[in-house]
């Protein structure tokens, strides 16, 4: 087991020069500071397990401080105050902050060791009920017994004993974040942090800071230290932060800004994306070092129109699901209403069946789901872009149908991607020198996106 972190904060140097000698002598990692300014650095970049801390210091005193970082965010680490004339006021606001305990000076060696010994006993066992809370809501294993699910959990269950990069590719709400939890858990990180990454709606420089961290605020980088980051959608990380991802990879390590030196990081970055990453590295929207190194270990994850032998299965795991957790009746799906929703074309993947089993649970009625509640259900349901207004005369042989269809079909993508041949390849799942000579054989004119 690792040494403990301990950092000592006291203006007096005798006092630092002493408590670093002791817990030394007892096997601790001691780093001092001889202010808040030291203090503030140190911690952001030692990231210590308990730190001790000084209450009368100049400039600023430390019950200012521990308020300080108690403001910031949750206090990670045990912080035990040190005081020679402590009075009962500083006494009551250092415990309402969080302080675990008080050592007086002049400092006894007895008290001391003991003190921090009881401090990191708690702090042991305060961590191993966070794991087992964890451990009681575990990440639910990918459903199916297709040929398609039983292949992914077989390369899933290899890849959970193993430490290298994975990236989950599929359709928006097929579970690729599931499937990562799922993997982490079974992992040996699984009583580490699972952190994840989600910068959509976010601009730069807040998903930078997101990452990094701001002053003594942690970024989720260092938040993920010793278990899992998961990137939920490896193509919004723009240029510097796909940059700076890969050196975290490839490093080992984290070069905040501001900080003196890099920071060791031991990170498993497990990624995600719905797009053609391939597209995107050869548009130059994506850095080629970091797709290789998340493509170690490619995962795919088949969207749910195709592997339609899972979805009965489906129906009863989250019909079980939400009336546990929700409290609410069971529901039974009947035969012919598992073989109408095998036949839906499911363009919201897993996501949809999850919500479209809790909304039949919510709305009650009888213990069997009924056809008519289905179908009204699925007539809220969303489209697949485009599919229910392409019309296709009947009357025309089929290469020219089919001609007309594809016309029809990459003239719409076309106005969607806004003229962009990149946006459009990845909109269809096309090569883009493939795309061209399509386009140019349809006749469609790239200016103007229409017959020519």
């Amino acid at each position: 087991m690792a040494a403990a972190r301990v950092l000592v904060v006291d203006d007096e140097p005798d006092i630092r020069a002493l408590v670093r000698e002791i817990l030394g002598d007892e096997g601790y990692l001691v780093e001092v500071a001889a202010d808040a300014d030291a203090a503030r650095l140190a911690r952001r970049e030692w990231q210590p397990d308990l730190v001790l801390l000084d209450i009368w210091m100049p400039r600023v005193d430390g019950i200012s401080l521990l308020r300080e970082w108690v403001d910031g965010g949750a206090l990670d680490c045990v912080v035990i105050m040190m005081s020679g004339h402590a009075t009962i006021e500083t006494a009551v606001e250092a415990t309402r902050l969080g302080a675990w305990d008080f050592i007086e000076k002049p400092i006894s060696l007895a008290k001391l060791l003991l003190t921090v010994e009881r401090a990191m006993e708690a702090n042991r066992l305060r961590r191993e009920n966070a794991g087992l809370r964890r451990q009681l809501a575990q990440p639910e294993e990918p459903a199916g017994q297709s040929a398609p699910m039983r292949e992914l959990r077989r390369r899933a269950e290899h890849l959970g004993t193993h430490d290298a990069c994975v990236l989950i590719r599929g359709e928006r709400g097929v579970g690729k974040e599931s499937l990562a939890r799922w993997l982490h858990a079974r992992s040996a990180r699984a009583d580490r942090p699972f952190v994840v990454v989600a910068t959509a709606g976010m601009n730069r420089e807040q998903a930078r800071a997101s990452l990094l961290g701001s002053g003594d605020d942690p970024g989720l980088l260092q938040q993920a230290d010793g278990g899992t980051l998961f990137v939920a959608e490896i193509a919004e990380l723009d240029s510097d932060l796909q940059q700076l991802l890969a050196q975290v990879i490839e490093r080992g390590s984290l070069q905040r800004p501001g900080a003196a030196q890099p920071q060791p990081l031991d990170v498993r970055v497990i990624a995600a994306s719905a797009h053609d990453l391939e597209a995107r590295v050869t548009a130059g929207e994506l850095r080629d070092e970091l797709y290789y190194q998340l493509n170690v270990a490619p995962l795919g994850v088949p969207p749910l129109r195709e592997r339609s032998e899972d979805v009965p299965e489906l129906l009863r795991h989250y019909a079980e699901y939400f009336a546990a957790r929700d409290h609410l009746p069971y529901r039974h799906f009947p035969v012919p209403v598992q073989n109408r929703l095998r036949q839906h074309d499911w363009p919201g993947n897993l996501r949809e069946l999850r919500t479209l089993v809790q909304r039949l649970l919510v709305t009650g009625g009888e213990r069997e789901v009924a056809l008519a509640e289905v179908e009204q259900a699925l007539g809220a349901a969303p489209k697949r872009p485009g599919a229910a207004s392409l019309d296709v005369d009947l009357s025309l042989g089929l290469r020219e149908a089919r001609e007309r269809f594809e016309r029809d079909y990459l003239t719409r993508q076309l106005q969607a991607a806004q003229g962009s041949v990149t946006r459009l390849a990845q909109r269809v799942g096309m090569e883009r020198t493939h795309l061209y000579r399509k386009l140019r054989d349809l006749g469609i004119d790239l200016k103007t996106g229409q017959h020519a």
